[in-house]
């Protein structure tokens, strides 16, 4: 009898509208008391998005608005500025050897 295969989640990244693996892409996290978080473990409960590990996608979902309507929550720029942070250095700690 052979193994049965695992199906890997896929999702789509909100700023290049690639599919990928689940595990590739960052999670962002609108919790129940409305708060927007960068959720790296992908467990955090609430209404989420994926992101690609890059600064171009974030600047797309940013930019266009996509973020905010995803999550269906208002982004202030101080909100935005938090997030780029945020994502930037879970880039660069995924990066890192």
């Amino acid at each position: 009898m052979a193994a049965r295969k695992r199906k890997i989640p896929q999702r789509t990244c909100i700023g290049c509208n690639e599919v990928r693996d689940k595990r590739e892409l960052i999670r962002i996290v609108r919790t129940p008391e409305r708060e927007v978080l960068v959720d790296f473990t992908g467990k955090k409960s609430g209404r989420g998005c994926y992101i690609c590990p890059s600064s171009s996608c974030l600047e797309k979902a940013l930019k266009g608005n996509l973020l905010a309507n995803k999550l269906e929550v208002g982004i202030d720029a101080a909100l935005k500025e938090k997030l780029k942070t945020e994502l930037m250095a879970g880039i660069v700690r995924d990066e890192a050897p």
